[in-house]
């Protein structure tokens, strides 16, 4: 396997990670979509815990794929502010909806690799 077939094996983990936890379905009718952030959010305490652990996950894939240390930060930051705000009852829920720091991570990760590996 080349490196960058290496490199796109796991940006595609990173990619289904994000969909999976703030894309993963839809409200009928509206155009809000969710994932298990939302949902596993809803259980207080160990709910956020448990996104946060898959959340640092993502930035520990970032860190293996040599993301500098500024866009580390920013993705830190995404998910300090996802995890903070998320216990806070009902508001951060709603909040879980809009945020989603999976996605955001995971597009700062693309977008550097894409630099990275541009001619």
């Amino acid at each position: 396997m080349s490196q960058w077939e290496d490199v796109e094996r796991r940006l595609q983990r990173v990619r289904k990670l994000a969909q999976l936890m703030d894309d993963k379905f839809a409200i009928p009718g509206t155009r809000i979509r969710f994932g298990l952030d939302s949902l596993v959010g809803l259980f207080p305490g160990a709910g956020d815990a448990a996104t946060a652990v898959a959340g640092l996950w993502l930035i520990v894939e970032a860190a293996r794929l040599k993301a500098p240390r500024g866009i580390l930060v920013r993705m830190g930051v995404n998910l300090l502010v996802d995890s903070t705000l998320g216990v806070i009852p009902v508001a951060g829920d709603v909040f879980d909806l809009y945020w989603k720091s999976n996605r955001r991570n995971a597009a700062l990760l693309e977008e550097f690799l894409k630099r990275r590996n541009s001619p």
